[in-house]
């Protein structure tokens, strides 16, 4: 922590473009972001990579800002590492924009700051450019950041949701609904005790072990806002096929699952920021299972399901008496909302 900004708080003099804002630059950004790409002149100059690319725009504005299990920055990396990582890509670079409230804590923007640097040296993504602005007290809920992500997409690696086939496998790479539970927790005063923390991780690394094991992949997708279930709709419009889930193979931490049994909710629509679903054919699923549960962030994986033909558009759940039922399509307002 930088001393010389303790109990210090942004002010509006440091989205004026003069000292302040160059002191801010330096003392909180180009101290933890510091890599040879970063660039202080108006865009970074990078070497562009071979053959297809990938780009990813997210911008994040969780409420709270700092939760169980990371903050706002850890996530503003996370988000947009896996989102390339989805369409199979090596993230490179990554810009960020941050829109900070006047009056925002200075250890606490430099809290962030930090989180963003140790994540993106675990995912191996440069931050190269950047810009700041400082809003009127109220008009900003503390930080917003926006992100934009460019990898390299690796040879051989052909996934997109119009891909998913009948017979294939549907594969979580972890349990569900992690974060979506813990954000509702800190946000609401429910009265619930529960040790929950979110699954916040950079997935890239799991993603390149899968794709070292096999490419013989359909779907890669990340399970955030929405959760599991919205993206398997989604799979399902896109490939015009079913979805068939067996509830008993759905892994769901007890304590996510205690939670939603009081509240009501679905763990299927809460968010997950550290799980990804997968979509492969039914003789890669048991092997890319086994690499999964080798990763640290991946330990949980399961093969939850099958793509069919029948019910095209539809996502069906398969229940522990052995009866099906349709998994309601999500609509409306999604609890609690994430971002």
């Amino acid at each position: 922590m930088n001393n010389g900004i303790k109990d210090q708080t942004v002010t509006m003099a440091h989205g004026a473009g003069g000292r302040q804002t160059s002191e801010l630059i330096d003392n909180i950004f180009a101290a933890h972001f510091a890599n040879p790409d970063l660039t202080a002149d108006d865009a970074a100059v990078l070497n562009p990579p071979v053959g297809k690319m990938a780009v990813s725009t997210d911008g994040f504005i969780v409420s709270p800002a700092f939760f169980p299990g990371g903050n706002i920055g850890k996530l503003s990396i996370c988000g947009t590492v896996n989102d390339l990582a989805c369409m199979g890509a090596k993230p490179l670079y990554l810009t960020c924009a941050f829109v900070i409230e006047e009056g925002f804590p200075m250890d606490k923007l430099e809290e962030i700051a930090s989180a963003m640097e140790k994540t993106a040296k675990e995912a191996g993504v440069h931050i190269v450019s950047g810009d700041t602005k400082v809003a009127g007290k109220g008009q900003v809920d503390g930080v917003f950041i926006t992100t934009t992500g460019m990898g390299q997409i690796e040879d051989g690696v052909k996934v997109g949701g119009e891909l998913a086939k009948p017979g294939d496998a549907v594969i979580v790479t972890g349990d569900i609904g992690r974060h979506g539970c813990t954000i509702l927790l800190e946000r609401e005063d429910l009265g619930i005790e529960a040790d929950i923390k979110s699954d916040c991780a950079p997935l890239w690394k799991t993603v390149e072990a899968v794709m070292n094991r096999t490419h013989d992949l359909h779907v890669i997708r990340d399970a955030t806002r929405g959760g599991v279930g919205t993206v398997l709709y989604e799979i399902a419009k896109q490939s015009q096929v079913g979805v068939q889930l067996d509830s008993a193979n759905i892994p769901v931490q007890p304590e996510v699952r205690g939670v939603c049994g009081m509240l009501g909710l679905e763990p299927l629509y809460l968010a997950c920021e550290g799980t990804m679903v997968i979509i492969a054919p039914k003789e890669e699923a048991a092997k890319i299972v086994e690499t999964l549960r080798q990763c640290p962030y991946s330990k949980n994986a399961a093969i939850i399901g099958e793509i069919t033909e029948e019910q095209p558009g539809k996502v069906v759940m398969m229940t522990e008496i052995g009866t099906q039922a349709l998994l309601p399509q999500p609509g409306g307002e999604l609890l609690p909302r994430i971002c």
